[in-house]
């Protein structure tokens, strides 16, 4: 069928409101809205207002055959075609396709969504048309089905694929190329294909090639990669054992909402690949088309989720109110979407689901392993299961209720405690949870779940993986997900057992919602439990929303000897409060030795290496040694500008490497710094906001409020990773944070985008 992508000129508006916005996809309609202290979103949602939505767009268009394929609607969509209901799709992470029928001339396609039910998820969704929508149209009767071409790989060492297309009627032709080189071809809906030469798809090689199919005049282009995954005592591509270096994410893009682009993906994933990871936990829902793409192309593992709930509410307004009835369409649709992508090798049925502690839900559990077999033989299902919550459930002490929300029991009786509540509450119990998960009663309720899966994925167990591996040494594991600062501990175990294959840390990327999960406070509201308005970020994550990494995201690649020199880190030291130390963060050093007006000040440092000792030198003269504990070294020193070097030895004292980080010095000023110079039409481009020195040194404690104004193009956000504001980050006016903002702007027209702020310009082409 003709695809075409859909997204221009659509007509926005908040149903039971006046007024209409034109405005192109993808869009996140919740993200727009006003926040408020008491917005029944609450702190897991951000206190966003929300409400439902409709977007229209007219076209016209003549084909015998039609349909219009979504990649993600939050949530509850209804499609109408010319005024009659087309389809409905509940289910707001997940892709799916609505039959249009016929279409003559003029038509008008609409979308109403939205949420009205609150609370409605644990941390923010989003709403609205937020990913790519596409239109497939075909004038014969005879054509390739949406979503019909699926390649396996047969055998990798043979180079044998094989290639399905599902049609109306009629034979397809197929050919395979490599780059612009047609290396083989033949007919048949169901043919094997001989790649000779074969060149493999895996992380460190992603190599992809390309599938044409035609019949007729329909013609589908898919590009794929050549790859087999395997258990079999550890995790295996191509017959090589793999360590899974992880990390957990969010679908929201930060300053963009949940609005998804391909720049965006593409951006995240290449910078977590750069600084060592493999490997991506897309929690807790199927991830957008954009970020597998981009996995495809750089080489990136993915765990492909499905939900955070079952048939049990987590939240009073979340998807469990469906799930019974359209979980097996769910899974069906990712499947569909997601096979020829390389990049994902597991689905996830799920995260920290108390269902499996119950009958039906160890049934379940078994049909959804079975039926993701069927649908796709070539990937291995897992799943994130707290084994803490699933023993407590088997006990009676379930932490959720049935409808949403947390037991009383659970909440010690107070009214009202949401899920950043008991958040906060798990990191105060410190190893609660891997304690909980240690014992033989929780190994007995858990086992018969786990042992369905054809590899476990444990959230918060690491106690388990020593125990289990002689306990069910047939049971390949690995940690789905896990607190940052155990990353040095837990790696440590992933080289050492043969059964444990990877770990994913919370969150590698900070996100929107779960307000201050992670934050490390110094004002008097970031003491509380449940972080109040005007919080709206988690401030976990080993980078921030704009991108810029911490402590935590350098601790992981140590940890993965991703680095051959060691990484230096500053704990923020202009605040005269005392800090509060929140859940699922073990430090907040920044890589910024550039504090102005603290000289004299007691600092922290941190470096972090795969070595055994780091000297640490100030102004070039050594101050202080220390040995490397978990993949960091820890220093308490006092604050002196100039340089902060550290040398990196080994066990036996031979130097590893050596690095350092340099004040600002002089006068500052505002430096505008575009990630590309280039970019085309509808693009969008990522604009670095700083403060500098003359040297290109950011000052971390002179932060400013900065003006931005942009010719030529569309400023969709501007804003920093501050995770406590009340800036809009659609006026074009925000502070810096620790010296850096971010905008964000789509190319919407060939020629120049100009960037001016003060005194600070700059200039992107568009071609």
């Amino acid at each position: 069928m003709k695809k075409t992508v859909f997204n221009q000129d659509w007509y926005f508006s908040k149903i039971g409101e006046e007024g209409k916005t034109l405005l192109t996809l993808p869009h996140d309609a919740m993200f727009h809205e006003i926040r408020r202290a008491d917005a029944p979103s609450g702190d897991g949602e951000a206190f966003f207002e929300v409400g439902m939505y409709r977007y229209e767009k007219e076209f016209e268009c003549d084909a015998k055959h039609a349909y219009i394929g979504f990649d993600g609607v939050y949530k509850d969509a209804k499609v109408y075609l010319n005024d009659e209901l087309k389809g409905e799709y509940h289910y707001g992470y997940a892709p799916f396709v609505i039959e249009l029928g016929e279409l003559k001339g003029k038509n008008k396609v609409a979308v109403e969504c939205g949420i009205e039910k609150l609370p409605d998820s644990r941390w923010y969704p989003g709403a609205g048309i937020y990913r790519d929508v596409t239109l497939y149209t075909s004038d014969e009767d005879e054509y390739i089905k949406v979503n019909g071409v699926k390649v396996s790989t047969l055998d990798y060492k043979q180079g044998l694929i094989n290639v399905k297309s599902e049609v109306t009627k009629g034979e397809v032709k197929v050919e395979i190329y490599d780059g612009e080189t047609k290396v083989a071809e033949a007919s048949g809906n169901d043919v094997d294909i001989k790649l000779d030469g074969v060149k493999l798809w895996n992380a460190e090689h992603p190599f992809l090639y390309t599938a044409k199919v035609t019949l007729g005049k329909d013609e589908v282009i898919e590009r794929f990669g050549v790859r087999q995954v395997e258990v079999r005592r550890g995790f295996l591509v191509n017959g090589e054992k793999v360590l899974l270096k992880g990390g957990c994410l969010h679908s929201d893009n930060g300053l963009l909402g949940a609005a998804s682009y391909y720049k965006s993906e593409y951006r995240r994933v290449k910078i977590l690949k750069d600084a060592g990871f493999n490997a991506i936990r897309c929690a807790h829902n199927p991830a957008g088309k954009h970020l597998l793409t981009a996995c495809d192309e750089l080489g990136m593992y993915v765990m492909d989720e499905g939900w955070d709930m079952w048939f049990h509410h987590k939240s009073k307004g979340d998807y469990a109110t469906y799930w019974r009835e359209y979980h097996n369409e769910d899974l069906k649709n990712i499947v569909d979407r997601d096979f020829n992508h390389p990049s994902v090798v597991m689905y996830s049925i799920g995260n920290e689901v108390s269902e499996p502690a119950k009958p039906e839900g160890l049934k379940v559990t078994g049909e959804m392993v079975d039926l993701l077999h069927k649908l796709d033989p070539n990937r291995v299902v897992t799943g994130g299961f707290n084994l803490m919550i699933i023993t407590n459930a088997a006990k009676g002490k379930a932490i959720y209720n049935e409808e949403g929300g947390l037991n009383e029991s659970t909440s010690n009786k107070q009214q009202g405690m949401n899920s950043t509540m008991f958040n906060m509450i798990v990191s105060f119990l410190g190893s609660s949870m891997n304690k909980s998960a240690n014992s033989k009663k929780a190994d007995a309720i858990c086992s018969p779940a786990l042992d369905k899966l054809d590899i476990a994925g444990y959230n918060y167990a690491s106690g388990r993986y020593a125990l289990d591996e002689k306990l069910h040494p047939d049971r390949v594991i690995f940690g789905s997900e896990t607190m940052p600062y155990t990353i040095g501990q837990n790696w440590k175990m992933v080289e050492e057992l043969p059964n444990l294959v990877g770990d994913f840390i919370w969150t590698a990327w900070d996100y929107i919602g779960e307000n201050g999960i992670g934050a490390w406070s110094y004002t008097p509201d970031g003491t509380s439990f449940s972080k109040p308005y005007p919080w709206w970020l988690a401030d976990t994550g080993a980078y921030d929303i704009i991108g810029t990494p911490n402590g935590e995201a350098h601790w992981a690649t140590a940890a993965f000897h991703a680095s051959d020199k060691p990484l230096i880190d500053v704990r923020p030291m202009n605040h005269d409060r005392k800090v509060t130390k929140a859940a699922w963060r073990g430090t907040n050093s920044m890589p910024s030795y550039s504090w102005k007006g603290c000289e004299g000040r007691k600092m922290i440092a941190e470096v972090f290496t795969d070595g055994a000792r780091v000297d640490l030198y100030q102004n070039g003269k050594k101050v202080k040694s220390a040995k490397v504990k978990e993949d960091r070294a820890v220093f308490k020193l006092n604050y002196v500008p100039g340089e902060l070097e550290a040398v990196a030895f080994d066990a036996n004292g031979k130097q590893l490497g050596r690095n350092k980080l340099v004040s600002a010095s002089g006068d500052l000023k505002l430096v505008l710094r575009p990630e590309e110079d280039q970019v085309k039409k509808g693009d969008i481009v990522y604009v670095a906001v700083n403060v500098e020195d003359e040297n290109g040194i950011v000052e971390s404690n002179a932060d400013r409020s900065v003006k931005l104004e942009v010719e030529g193009g569309e400023l969709l956000a501007f804003g920093s990773a501050n995770p406590r504001t009340t800036e809009d980050l659609f006026t074009g006016e925000y502070s810096t944070y620790y010296g850096r903002a971010m905008a964000i702007i789509r190319a919407d027209r060939k020629g120049s985008i100009k960037v001016k702020a003060a005194d600070a310009s700059a200039q992107i082409e568009v071609l």
